[in-house]
């Protein structure tokens, strides 16, 4: 049920932006500055839900890490297991984040810059590594909350999780997790006004930009679904490396749940089957597989750093805004901690990434570009985070075995 819903609000998006593009590009074949005018004039409607969108984002943000934090340290208290799950979770993200950064400047080294889009934006000003490093801690919280500096609020924010999971006051997480619940309702709120915030944000620039802007968004869908499916490739050696389990071997295990998380859009859609293949094709436990996956499912979200990366650079070179190597480090840095917090509604990954773009000096209106377009790319995004969940309880079963031999080879070698 619920991912039939989802399908029906990622038509009704698709169909939004089908209208805006088509629309503004008539606007701007006919030439008549009356239509461009109105078209215009519908703008401030596309800037009013993209601000309805930023409001969201500190309090959610603050607080699933909060609360996340808060459930990592219930799960290391019931055993290594969870700790050690933890772990292959922020290493596969890793990797992911250092391997797409090369890869996304490689795909937009290929197209010239895009420049029929007038924005009118005002670069962010680039910072020495001097500069740079004190202000990773904020000497005032309530200040970088209020100017959206994302990467200090989210480390102070860790260092404030951490001591109330030390202190174990309960009625803080208490708290902060029924400030998620009240957040996410009001999100939900938010992305079932998508399709009329989409509309006027993408009229207006098919009207100015005619048929070029439906050609970047075309582009966008391709290299984000050509980006996946080399990430993708990429973990069957990873897995191979780690857990010494055969590429042809994972990918046969890989495969159905694949096709069930690409069809449904879903990739908790896909856990019955991963379950299956994990168990009876890689023959993992029966007590890991239903520890990890389930965990994996519910917030391990790999295709994060792809897809934010991917999207700040789009946005730059949609916008004509050069993103640095050093911009684009913030961004993937921020996902390897903001994916275990990322809300569970759609689009919900791109809500997060709102006050990052204005960290780099992108504008916020790029998101409604994203979210737009995300239909397609979210088919791709589901099916790599099917992979990097079956990818996990791989290694995590290795590891877990590697510990139980060496305790065992201890002990015995003790007699």
């Amino acid at each position: 049920m619920a991912s039939g819903a989802r399908l029906k609000e990622s038509t009704r998006v698709l169909l939004a932006l089908v209208i805006g593009v088509l629309g503004g590009i008539a606007i701007a074949a006919s030439h008549n500055t009356s239509l461009v005018r109105t078209a215009d004039f519908i703008a401030p409607v596309g800037t009013l839900w993209v601000n309805a969108i930023r409001m969201t984002v500190i309090p959610l943000v603050v607080s699933l890490l909060i609360t996340g934090v808060a459930s990592a340290s219930d799960i290391r208290s019931i055993g290594r297991l969870g700790g050690r799950t933890l772990l292959v979770f922020l290493m596969l993200l890793a990797i992911v984040a250092i391997v797409v950064m090369p890869l996304v400047y490689a795909i937009f080294a290929f197209v010239p810059k895009h420049s029929a889009v007038p924005t009118g934006f005002v670069l962010a000003e680039r910072q020495t590594f001097a500069q740079w490093l004190p202000s990773l801690l904020p000497p005032n919280p309530i200040a970088a909350a209020a100017s959206g500096d994302m990467l200090p609020l989210i480390l102070f924010t860790l260092l404030f999780a951490l001591a109330i999971a030390r202190s174990r006051q309960r009625l803080l997480v208490e708290f902060f997790q029924a400030v998620v619940d009240a957040m996410l309702i009001l999100v939900r709120w938010i992305i079932l006004l998508a399709p009329i915030g989409v509309f006027a944000l993408v009229l207006p620039l098919a009207a100015h930009a005619g048929s070029s802007v439906a050609g970047a968004l075309g582009f966008f869908v391709v290299a984000y679904s050509i980006a996946c499916v080399l990430v993708i490739l990429l973990l069957y050696p990873v897995v191979w490396i780690a857990a010494k389990i055969p590429m042809r071997r994972f990918a046969r295990a890989a495969l159905p749940p694949q096709l069930i998380a690409f069809s449904s859009s879903s990739s908790i859609a896909s856990l019955p089957a991963l379950i299956d293949s994990a168990e009876r094709e890689l023959g993992l436990p029966k007590e890991i597989v239903g520890f990890v996956l389930p965990l994996a499912a519910s917030m391990f979200k790999i295709a994060a750093p792809l897809s934010w990366t991917i999207g700040a650079c789009f946005v730059g070179w949609f916008y004509g805004i050069p993103v640095g190597v050093g911009q684009l480090a913030i961004v993937a840095f921020a996902a390897l901690f903001l994916a275990f917090a990322a809300p569970g509604v759609p689009r919900g990954g791109f809500i997060m990434l709102t006050p990052l773009f204005l960290a780099i000096g992108l504008p916020a209106e790029g998101i409604g570009l994203l979210i737009a377009v995300d239909a397609i790319p979210d088919t791709f995004a589901s099916a790599l985070n099917s992979t990097g969940f079956l990818a996990a309880v791989s290694i995590v079963t290795t590891e877990s075995t590697k510990r139980t031999e060496a305790s065992s080879s201890s002990s015995s070698s003790l007699w």
